[in-house]
């Protein structure tokens, strides 16, 4: 389980209207696990802010700051140093969490549940998230097999939106 270490940074977000936030990210919304609104990056933000070259390479989820900010693939992704920026825009793909940012877990049986990655595991360099420290303890239980049956699943559901799973 990854442990979320603070900073002094805090997120910035605007405030939009539900139609423009609905027309804009309902894409990403479907794919991947965002934040609701936009970011200044006019894309939401996934992974809760967290920065996942730091939760990949250090098994830490540190907060990440607005001040250095990328997007992959209509997201916006927090990171804590310019460092861990240079590392995520340099190999993205290596850096995102698998199945959009979504319950690994949850992706395992068919579904889309939020993903936090302070409940997360680092599996082969990939960055698996859960919805909470129960779900992350059954999914101790059948590593292998769990992120086996969510690849599968993955691939039918996701660009299903969560609320029709």
């Amino acid at each position: 389980m990854i442990k979320l270490v603070s900073g002094s940074s805090t997120l910035l977000a605007l405030a939009i209207s539900s139609a423009l936030a609905f027309s804009s990210v309902a894409n990403a919304a479907d794919e991947h696990n965002v934040s609701p609104g936009l970011t200044t990056m006019n894309a939401p933000l996934g992974l809760h802010g967290v920065d996942p070259v730091s939760a990949i390479e250090l098994g830490n989820a540190f907060e990440g700051s607005a001040k250095f900010a990328a997007t992959h693939d209509g997201v916006a992704y927090y990171f804590k140093s310019k460092d861990s920026l240079d590392k995520f825009n340099a190999s993205p793909k290596k850096f995102v969490p698998q199945n959009g940012g979504f319950c690994t877990y949850g992706v395992a049986v068919g579904k889309k549940f939020d993903g936090d990655p302070n409940f997360a595991s680092v599996v082969d360099g990939k960055l698996y998230v859960f919805l909470n420290e129960d779900i992350y303890k059954l999914y101790l239980k059948d590593k292998s097999g769990t992120i086996a049956k969510a690849n599968k699943h993955w691939k039918k559901i996701r660009t299903v939106s969560a609320t029709s799973l």
